[in-house]
Formats: C-alpha cells, structure tokens, sequence
C-alpha cells in the first residue's frame, strides 16, 4: 500500500538520494553536479515556509518518492502558476507511485485556491513522464529543441500544462 504524506526533516536523506540518483543517472533532473543535505534542507525550508507541500510516498516505512511543487518564474505576474516535480526511487517503479503522488499534489494545488497553472517541464524522451501528466489533463504547450546539455547530448525539454480553476486576486 502506498501512503501520501507530507515529507519531514527526517525524510530529508531519503529524499536527498531519490534527488542525486536522477542526478546521476538519469535527464529528469538537469543538475549535473549532487547536491548535500545542506541543499535539500533549503529546498524543504524554502517549499514549507511559502505553503507548498512536500509529498512522500511511504510504502511499508520506506520513502518511495517524493513530490512537489515551486513558483514557476520569480516575477509576480505569475503568482498564480506553479512548477511540479515528481521522483521515484527506481526500485518503486511501476508500481504506481508516481500516479500516487501527482494524485495528491494536484488536489493540494486546487485545494490551495493559488494555482491556476500548474507547468511541467520534462525531457522530452521521457515517454512515462509525458503519459503521466497526459493522464491527468496536462497538455504539451511548448517543445523546446537543444535547450539542456547532459550525457553528451542536446536535450529538448517539452513543457506541459494543467489549468486549474481559481479566481485571482
């Protein structure tokens, strides 16, 4: 059974593994260098201060992945649109984690009454990603051709967008 709940200082390491594991082998996340606890620790901070949620997702006491949710571009102008962020550890996958915790962060995102767009940017040869977010009323917006660099490679990163109902103020 997977169990949604809110991330805590505690579930710090594991997230901060998730997070150098996509670092390391993967294009989800763009860094190129993993970051410390340090780093993860002002993310959380930064995330909970401002009244996003941090998700997990516990499956038998173990942190399977996490989730979030940031400001999308710093200028006011785009106060009401937020960008998502969904990791699994590889161990979890196909197992329905990741539907899990976009599940909940979607109903916290309309729960807010703040978020009218919510964007997703993904590599764009990450076809689990993209049908993910297809599922869930994302539509592609924009594909950006050679905008990221890792591996050895171009990337091309496809942004994707849900549009929630909320009235601004």
């Amino acid at each position: 059974m997977i169990d949604i709940r809110d991330a805590n200082e505690a579930d710090l390491p594991a997230i901060l593994a998730i997070h150098n594991a996509n670092i390391a082998t993967s294009t989800a996340i763009w860094d190129l260098e993993q970051v410390g606890i340090e780093e993860r620790q002002a993310w959380f901070a930064a995330r909970t201060t401002a009244g996003m949620p941090v998700l997990v997702a516990d499956i038998e006491g173990e942190v399977a992945g996490y989730a979030s949710y940031g400001p999308w571009r710093p200028k006011a102008g785009y106060r009401y649109t937020v960008e998502n962020s969904v990791y699994v550890d590889e161990r979890f996958h196909r197992r329905g984690v990741a539907t899990a915790l976009l599940t909940e962060l979607l109903a916290r995102a309309r729960g807010a009454g703040s978020v009218h767009a919510m964007i997703a940017g993904i590599e764009s040869t990450n076809a689990a990603s993209i049908a993910l977010h297809e599922r869930f009323g994302f539509r592609i917006v924009a594909e950006m051709p050679e905008v990221g660099h890792k591996f050895g490679r171009w990337m091309d990163l496809t942004l994707m967008q849900a549009t929630l109902p909320v009235h601004a103020r």
